[in-house]
This record gives C-alpha cells, structure tokens and sequence, in this order.
C-alpha cells in the first residue's frame, strides 16, 4: 500500500513543480531574456550605448517564454471551465477539446 502511494506522489510532486513552479519559473526567465543586450558598455560622454537596443534572440526567447505562460494559463483555464460544465479537457488530437465525462 505504502508502494502505491509513492508511485502517485512522485506524480503530485512533478505536476505541482510543472505547472504550480514551473510557469512562474518561465515567466522569470522570459523577463529575463527580454533584457539581454541592454547592459553593456558605455559610450564616451558616459551614456548607455546600448540603451534601447536589445538583441533578436533575447526579443524572440522572451516571446517564446511568454507564449509557454499564455498557453499554460489558458489550459488551465479551459480545464476549469470543463469541469464547471461537467465536462473533462481531452488531449485525444492535437489541440484540446471538451468531451463528457465517461
């Protein structure tokens, strides 16, 4: 018995770091990436000379952290709204659909 309980917690555990830890954690990292190049060196009277530049892989990292967060949030909220219909979330194809509950 103590075999089955384990073997279900691993699974809370590595659900609530993914989606109760993890989003959070991507979010961190796309504000982060979203900076990348602004620091740096300055020029001779002093100011930035990199003010307002950033690099296009930080831009296109932080879009693709942000674009993980907005998927993540509208699962999550699509799997809410099913389940106050009666309904469960499928992930049968590709995107997800409602169906009812067997």
């Amino acid at each position: 018995m103590f075999s089955l309980f384990l073997q279900d917690a691993w699974k809370v555990l590595l659900y609530s770091l993914l989606l109760g830890a993890g989003l959070p954690v991507v979010y961190a990292l796309g504000v982060r990436t979203s900076a990348l190049g602004t620091a740096g060196a300055e020029g001779s009277d002093g100011a930035d000379a990199s003010a307002g530049r950033r690099h296009a892989l930080g831009k296109t990292l932080a879009g693709l952290c942000f674009l993980v967060v907005l998927v993540g949030i509208g699962v999550g909220l699509a799997s809410v709204v099913a389940a106050g219909h009666g309904e469960q979330l499928s992930f049968d194809h590709v995107y997800p659909t409602f169906v009812p509950k067997s």
